[in-house]
């Protein structure tokens, strides 16, 4: 057998080694379309904080996870998937929703790209919207949007209560706005691109934004 060969089987080895535990998929099955805290997991899946941190030790170690600390509360983590860690064993989960309403705290940034880049994608209808929304769109987002050949469509901040509809699915990119307005939706735990103010900062928001809305549009269908 070929050294990449064999490179290849254990790997795929190691994941399924991983996945083989009914609490373990569950947690996978949970991080799908959304991140979660290591407590969130816990209470979801009612098990002790020894064993969800071995599960997440395991899936960790077979490369299915990586965790980030929270902008808002250093003491939480944040547990996201890696993206090519479940290639080819992805659940299928799929759900329905009238409109897709993207959240961070400003809406400066974060949400109004996400917003701009889920219209390129899905027919599903979306916006955005904050916590606490700020003046303006800054300025780094509109220079990221234009080199993206994105359309900031709407783009003067507006306050998630002014916005929201029943039955909206609303996804926050931001954790202040996630932990602010507690379970319910989903989170994506995005570094805020604006406290660093750079461009690579920007940059790095959006790709990780356009990988999520690339996993996800595909999941979301017309209520």
């Amino acid at each position: 057998m070929k050294v990449e060969e064999r490179r290849s089987v254990d790997r795929r080895a190691a994941v399924h080694a991983a996945l083989g535990d009914p609490v373990r998929l569950q947690i996978i099955d949970r991080l799908v379309l959304a991140d979660r805290s290591p407590g969130e997991l816990q209470l979801e899946l009612e098990v002790s904080s020894n064993l969800m941190a071995h599960h997440l030790r395991t899936l960790e170690n077979a490369g299915l996870l990586r965790r980030h600390r929270s902008e808002a509360d250093r003491r939480r983590s944040y547990l996201r998937l890696t993206r090519d860690g479940l290639d080819g064993l992805m659940p299928g989960t799929m759900i329905s929703a009238p409109r897709v309403v993207f959240v961070c705290t400003a809406n400066s940034a974060r949400s109004q790209l996400a917003d701009a880049l889920w219209h390129q994608v899905s027919g599903v209808p979306s916006t955005s919207a904050g916590t606490h929304p700020a003046d303006r769109i800054a300025r780094e987002a509109l220079r990221t949007a234009r080199r993206h050949h994105l359309e900031l469509t709407d783009a003067a901040p507006r306050a998630l209560v002014s916005v929201a509809h029943p039955g909206d699915l609303v996804i926050t990119v931001c954790d202040r706005a996630h932990e602010e307005l507690g379970d319910g939706g989903l989170h994506w735990s995005v570094p805020d691109p604006v406290t660093a103010g750079t461009r690579a900062a920007f940059e790095e928001a959006f790709e990780l934004l356009a990988d999520r809305v690339e996993d996800l549009a595909p999941r979301i269908a017309a209520a």
